[in-house]
């Protein structure tokens, strides 16, 4: 069963926090430290202090202008390598949102200790308040090298194992084993009732980024209707696009309850879809077979990925459509991708935009003897399929006899150790 999707503050609120806790330090922080009597200092005398402080302001906005500056120009440089898409979700990691924060709250703050200490005159410097500035120093330290481990995910090894990991973690999280019973509805069955309600879209375009499904199953199962989920999670809706349908309800259901089920945003994400880490691997696969790039080693480590999400995804049951209440009566439709979906989308970008390199022409012939080999009966047939439009595209592409026949060799490597058998 999906789960309700959890909720996120904006990535910008996240500095913000910081700036204003820092001011709020820097104002209030010393002056209770003082007004308590406390009788501790810092040991460092008044000059000394604001010398520290001013190399620690001064040395902190020149690195985070220089860190974010290259950083920036990173992430723009390595989506020519890969899809665009994918590095938005670089740049919107909260890592490099915590380390703004922390890297401006360290220079606020350090600005407002320099006020304190130059207004306290010769009464020495707060211990807490003085200390705090190293404590924000050496956290931004740690976070300089958090922001640079996560930097390097931008190599392309590492992006498409961060890739292929969403795409495990989703497939784990939707599609229960092969072996669990599955309730695949008849079409017929319920096109047949009267529609009672239909939910439209309206406004900008969107996109479906998550379903809350036990949410729409109460509600459905309260009015005794089915509901028919139209627009599936990664669908982009325009003003207008039938988002559901219920069919045979005894009554309407309150269409605030049923948009609040729908979460929707301005692009696809990895949370309910299982379909964008594949679609993902095959941009950068593509990508990587462009004249421009012409770099047919990445499209098959890309192929690597994608062969463990379709071994995976056919060991589970994906016919999940159908959600039905506690007396058995269908309740909910929502349209998830078939074998085949998953299948064509692996395959047939991949294999025209290749179809005259023989390293990954060899590596599909090798991803689909693999799978035909490790996956039951029920998903051989649609593989075979595929497997036999490799070989066309391969007798279309080679003329040379020679060449024809390096190409139609299975090679997990592409070009490494060849199949024999």
């Amino acid at each position: 069963m999906i789960q309700r999707r959890r909720i996120s503050l904006p990535s910008w609120s996240i500095p913000t926090w910081y700036v204003v806790i820092a001011v709020l330090a820097a104002l209030f922080l010393p002056r209770i430290e003082t007004s308590l009597a406390l009788g501790l200092e810092s040991g460092v005398s008044p000059a000394a202090a604001v010398a520290i402080f001013s190399a620690i302001g001064a040395g902190m906005i020149t690195l985070t202008g220089i860190v974010f500056s290259l950083a920036f120009v990173m992430v723009q440089f390595s989506a020519t390598a890969y899809s665009p898409r994918l590095v938005l979700f670089l740049a919107r990691d909260p890592v490099l949102w915590h380390a703004v924060g922390i890297f401006s709250a360290t220079f606020l703050y350090a600005l407002g200790a320099i006020a304190w200490v130059e207004h306290s005159g010769e009464h020495g410097t707060p211990f807490f308040s003085s200390w705090l500035v190293i404590v924000l120093l050496l956290a931004s330290v740690g976070v300089f090298i958090a922001l640079i481990e996560k930097i390097s995910l931008l190599q392309i090894h590492r992006m498409l194992a961060f890739t292929g990991d969403h795409g495990r973690r989703v497939i784990e999280e939707t599609y229960p084993p092969l072996e669990a019973a599955s309730a695949t509805p008849d079409p017929e069955a319920f096109l047949r009732l009267p529609v009672t309600q239909t939910l439209r879209h309206t406004g900008r375009p969107r996109t479906v980024q998550a379903l809350d499904v036990p949410a729409l199953l109460a509600l459905s199962s309260a009015i005794g209707g089915i509901a028919v989920v139209v627009s599936a999670v990664g669908d982009t809706l325009v003003d207008g696009s039938v988002i559901l349908r219920l069919y045979s309800g005894k009554r309407a259901i309150d269409e605030q309850k049923l948009r609040c089920a729908f979460a929707l945003g301005a692009e696809r994400t990895f949370d309910q879809d299982p379909k964008y880490a594949i679609r993902l691997l095959v941009d950068i696969a593509i990508r990587a077979l462009s004249p421009a790039v012409n770099d047919p080693t990445t499209a098959v480590q890309a192929l690597d990925q994608i062969e463990d999400l379709l071994l995976r995804l056919g060991r589970r049951r994906i016919e999940i459509g159908a959600m039905r209440d506690r007396d058995g009566a269908l309740r909910l439709v929502v349209p998830y991708p078939t074998w085949d979906d998953f299948l064509i989308l692996a395959f047939d970008e991949i294999r025209y935009c290749g179809a005259s390199s023989v390293q990954v022409m060899r590596r599909m012939k090798a991803l689909a003897a693999d799978l035909i080999t490790a996956l039951p009966d029920e998903r051989r047939t649609s593989l075979r399929h595929h497997q036999q439009r490799l070989d066309a595209t391969i007798a279309k592409s080679f003329e040379d006899a020679a060449e024809k026949q390096d190409a139609s060799v299975e090679d997990r490597q592409g070009l490494g150790t060849p199949r024999t058998h």
